[in-house]
Parts: structure tokens; sequence; C-alpha cells
């Protein structure tokens, strides 16, 4: 019987562990020495904290091609630095302005505004180097294809031009199909390739791939309007970071078009959506239905 709980416990640890060892100057340094301050910047940035849920979907997807969740954690822990980079970012008083990350000071208020996006720019360029490495899969054309993939979910056509297209939306307004569009790219799609790795880390063929690729896409909607909700919805205290943020900046989102009940109803209808592109799998996918229901029932 497959446990959600537990296996999103031991990913959260496997992840956080991983990157306590990584994110040392011994390990980043080379051909120079890592300075010492970078690094603390990017540990305050990365550890104690988070759900570690865009590793948890690699390991998931994975799993469906019977990969042990040990061959799944440097991908995992790849995309996590890419994430924590964008929270980095995203934080900076240039873009989202934000004092508060899981209920710490952000780095730029911990550190200084330079040192974050150094500390940014470091986490992003060493995914790279950990999909490159023999031990993320010994296969040189998987390893390629993570690199590629991950590549494509971050960059302009991903999360970068997502976040464009939001900044973009808060100067000229959005219509709805807007909205989608920059949710697609701004969160979707990280959450798209993390779940397109863990299948590219099995072997999956182009119809399972094509599968779990309208999952992710559905999961990638429900994540970002579960957290459009939760911004009207929870406190502060609740989230670790302020709320209330998207309307005090009169952004648009689907909870302002929809209206809570409205987005609620609609968030149920995409899990929904996610589920069932998943019957193919049978019970091998109940990880990733398990986690698509979390993204509609989480509270934080």
């Amino acid at each position: 019987m497959y446990d959600f709980s537990a296996d999103m416990r031991d990913c959260a640890t496997e992840i956080e562990v991983a990157l306590g060892n990584l994110l040392s100057t011994a390990k980043l340094s080379g051909p120079g020495p890592a300075a010492e301050r970078l690094v603390a910047a990017m540990r305050h940035g990365s550890l104690a904290g988070g759900k570690r849920l865009r590793p948890l979907l690699v390991r998931q997807a994975a799993a469906i091609f019977a990969v042990p969740t040990a061959r799944a954690l440097t991908a995992g822990l790849a995309i996590e630095l890419v994430h924590c980079y964008s929270l980095i970012h995203d934080d900076l008083p240039a873009m989202d302005d934000d004092d508060l990350r899981r209920g710490r000071p952000t780095v730029h208020k911990a550190f200084d505004e330079a040192t974050a996006i150094l500390a940014g720019d470091a986490l992003l360029t060493e995914a790279f180097a950990l999909l490159a490495a023999p031990d993320c899969h010994p296969d040189p054309a998987i390893r390629i294809a993570l690199v590629a993939e991950l590549a494509r979910g971050a960059g302009g056509g991903g999360m970068v031009g997502g976040q464009m297209r939001d900044i973009e939306g808060e100067q000229g307004g959005f219509s709805g199909d807007d909205i989608s569009t920059m949710q697609a790219m701004k969160t979707g799609a990280l959450i798209r390739a993390s779940v397109r790795m863990g299948a590219l880390l099995g072997g999956a063929d182009a119809r399972g791939l094509a599968v779990l690729t309208a999952y992710a896409e559905a999961a990638g909607r429900a994540f970002q309007l579960a957290d459009d909700i939760l911004d009207v919805t929870a406190s502060a205290a609740a989230m670790g970071k302020a709320t209330g943020k998207d309307a005090e900046m009169g952004k648009q989102t689907l909870v302002t078009t929809l209206g809570v009940e409205g987005a609620r109803q609609h968030l149920n209808e995409t899990v929904s959506t996610a589920l069932s592109a998943l019957r193919t799998f049978g019970p091998k996918a109940d990880g990733l239905r398990a986690t698509a229901r979390y993204f509609a029932s989480r509270e934080h």
C-alpha cells in the first residue's frame, strides 16, 4: 500500500541531506576556491525548509518504470537547485520584493542583493553539472536528454519566460488565456520537467512520455491554482511568506477572475484531469496520483 506522507518525508530528508553535502566550500570549489559568503548564501536559500515536491515528482515518475529512488536522487537534486535559485531571484526587490521565505529572512535580506543574485546564479549552474556527471545516469544520451529537459523547463520558454510574462501582465493586464499561459510557464514548466525527467530516467517510450506530460501539465495548473487560492485565504504565518500580495499589486489570477469558490471548483476539475491521464499505468502511478491530490488539498 502506497504511503504518500512517508514518501514525501523520505524524499525531503534525502534531498536535505544531499543539499547539505553538496553545498560546501570543498564540493563547490574548482578551478578556484568557492567564496565562503557565496556558499553560505546558497545554503541559506536552499536548506531548512521546503517540501521538495519537484524531486518527489521525479522519483514518483521514475518509480513507474521500476527505477529505485536512489537512482532518481541526482536528477531530483538538480531540479531542486533550479527551484531554489528561482525563489532567491523571485524574492529580490526588482522582482516580487519579499522579506520572508519559509518563515526566515530572504537571501537578499540575510546577506545583500548582489550576493543573492550570485547565489542564485551558482545554484542554477551547479544543477547542470550534476546532470552531466556519470553519477546521474550511466548512459550519456540519457544525461544529455535530462540536461535539455531541465534547460527547456527553466528557460525562456519555461519558468524564466513565465516570470517575464508575469511582469508584463502586471504592467499591461491579462486576459484569461494570458494568465493560463503565464502560469503554465512560470510554475508549470518546472513541474512538467520534473515528471518528464523521471520518465526519461526510466526509459519511457514516446506514448508513456506523452501520457506523463499530460498529467504533469494538469498537475502544474493545479499547483498554481492552489497557490493563488492560498494567497487569498491563508495567513502569512501558515505560508511562511507574505500573503495577499497578488491583490496588493493588482496582479490578476484565476481567483480574481473566477472568485474563490469558482477557483476551487476549477481546481478539482484540473486534478481530475491529471488523475485521468494516469489510467494507463494502474497502481504503479499511485505516487503521482497522491501528489496531484496533495496539490489541491495543501494548506501552505
